[in-house]
């Protein structure tokens, strides 16, 4: 049965495949004034660099495979629940380690020095507030990781019309 990929289905790939493209080239591929490679390197050892490249890259990859093979059919609970809860738990990291430190100080006496370090030569259009500022290049990844948050939710709430059939085998009697 031919599958009715859903729009919004299409746009929670595209931003999960931008985060994946992010997770890949932030701390490896010098992008100019959006990250600074060799800052991120004297903070961080090439083995400690490549397992967070590795588990980030896996989980979005895991992410991005659950949402192509459900894609215009029916997605069980569990996988709603996996995608929302999964993207949810990156963000609280992502509130956690720049967000909360920076509008209101909790823990970024703690952060100052290395993201200054590692960020303080990247692009920022943010004021620096509390010693920090989200670089331009975090702030498109949290948007971005925000906004399938939103897509995912949409769609575990929504279905398109005559969806349902197509994750139910055929050979049934």
């Amino acid at each position: 049965m031919k599958r009715k990929i859903r729009f919004s289905e299409k746009l929670l790939l595209a931003g999960l495949s931008f985060i994946l493209l992010f997770m890949i080239v932030q701390d490896w591929v010098p992008l100019g004034s959006l990250n600074d490679v060799q800052a991120i390197r004297e903070e961080h050892t090439f083995n400690g660099l490549v397992t967070v490249t590795l588990i980030n890259v896996t989980q979005i990859l895991l992410l991005i495979g659950l949402v192509v093979i459900f894609m215009g059919r029916r997605y069980p609970t569990w996988i709603k629940l996996w995608l929302i809860i999964h993207q949810v738990s990156i963000f609280v990291g992502a509130l956690i380690s720049w967000w909360i430190p920076y509008f209101f100080g909790y823990g970024a006496e703690q952060k100052v020095q290395i993201y200054n370090q590692m960020f303080g030569n990247t692009h920022s259009f943010l004021p620096l507030m509390n010693g920090i500022v989200p670089n331009t290049l975090h702030i498109l990844f949290h948007i971005t990781l925000l906004f399938c948050i939103i897509v995912m939710i949409y769609i575990s709430f929504t279905s398109s019309k005559g969806n349902f059939n197509n994750s139910i085998p055929e050979n049934i009697s």
